[in-house]
C-alpha cells in the first residue's frame, strides 16, 4: 500500500511540473507573438485615434501602443501632473485634456517634468493654444492608482493616470478611456528638449518564460529520477536472498556423511 501511495504522489507531482512547463512554453509564444505585434503598432504611421463610437472596442490586445493622430484644442487650464519615475528621473506626467470639434476629450501626455518645474507658469511658453495635431502611442487607463498607493483626487495627488478619476475630477465629459502619449520631436534630444519632455514611454515585455520552462521541466525530469531509484532500490532489496540459514541448509544437504563403523 505504501508503494502505491508513493508511486501516486510521483506521478501527481510529475504531471503538475509537466503542466506547469508546458503552460511557460505556451505563455513564451504568446509574449512572442505580443512583443510582434507591438512593435509593428509601434512603427507602423500614424492613423487616426478611435472615435466615440469605437470607444467601447478599445482593449489591450488590440490597441496598446498602437501609433495614433488627433486633432483639436487643449485646455490647458485643466491639466493633471500625475507621479513619474523616468530615464531623467523623478517627477511628473503632464496630462493635458485635448477637445477635437465633435466635442469629445482625450487626455495627452505631453511629457515629463521634474519636481522644479511642475508649476505651469515655469513653462506657459511651451504651451500649445489653438488647434493642433498630435501624434503618439495609444496607452489604456491606469486606474485606482500606482503600486501600494492610491489616487487622492481631493489632495489631487496622482499616482496612475486614471482617465476616468482624473476626467471626474476636472469636470470633464465625453473622455475617451485611454490617453495617448505624445511622440518626441524628432529634431531634440530628450536632454535639450524643452519641458514637458515628449517620448519617453518605455516599451518592455519581460520575457522569462523559457528559463520557468525548463524550471519545471527540470524538475518533473528530478520526479521521475528520484521514482526510478527508490524503484531500484526496492527491487534490490526484495530480491536479495532472506538470510544465511537457507544457504547452510543447503550446503549441510549436501555434505556427505561421514562413514559410521561399528566394531
Amino acid at each position: 500500500m505504501k508503494r502505491i501511495a508513493l508511486a501516486a504522489l510521483a506521478l501527481l507531482a510529475f504531471a503538475g511540473f509537466f503542466a506547469l512547463g508546458t503552460w511557460q512554453v505556451e505563455r513564451r509564444a504568446w509574449k512572442l507573438d505580443l512583443i510582434a505585434r507591438v512593435d509593428q503598432r509601434v512603427h507602423a504611421p500614424a492613423a487616426a485615434a478611435p472615435g466615440r463610437g469605437s470607444w467601447p472596442q478599445v482593449n489591450a490586445a488590440d490597441d496598446e501602443y498602437r501609433h495614433v493622430r488627433l486633432t483639436g484644442t487643449f485646455l490647458n487650464d485643466k491639466e493633471t501632473l500625475t507621479q513619474a519615475s523616468t530615464r531623467l528621473g523623478a517627477g511628473f506626467w503632464v496630462l493635458t485634456p485635448l477637445r477635437a470639434d465633435d466635442g469629445t476629450v482625450v487626455l495627452v501626455n505631453r511629457g515629463f517634468v521634474p519636481p522644479e518645474a511642475r508649476e505651469r507658469a515655469s513653462r506657459a511658453a511651451t504651451e500649445i493654444k489653438g488647434e493642433t495635431t498630435v501624434t503618439g502611442l495609444l496607452r489604456l487607463t491606469e486606474p485606482k492608482g500606482g503600486f501600494l498607493r492610491k489616487n487622492d483626487p481631493a489632495a489631487d495627488r496622482w499616482f496612475s493616470r486614471d482617465v476616468q478619476a482624473i476626467a471626474a475630477a476636472r469636470g470633464l465629459a465625453d473622455v475617451a478611456p485611454y490617453f495617448v502619449d505624445a511622440a518626441a520631436d524628432p529634431s531634440l534630444s530628450a536632454e535639450t528638449a524643452d519641458y514637458p519632455v515628449r517620448g519617453l514611454t518605455v516599451i518592455a515585455f519581460p520575457n522569462s518564460h523559457l528559463v520557468y520552462a525548463l524550471t519545471w521541466y527540470g524538475l518533473a525530469l528530478m520526479v521521475l529520477g528520484g521514482a526510478w531509484f527508490v524503484w531500484r532500490d526496492d527491487r534490490r532489496r526484495t530480491g536479495k536472498p532472506s538470510g544465511g540459514n537457507g544457504e547452510n541448509a543447503a550446503d549441510a544437504d549436501a555434505t556427505p556423511s561421514p562413514d559410521v563403523r561399528r566394531d
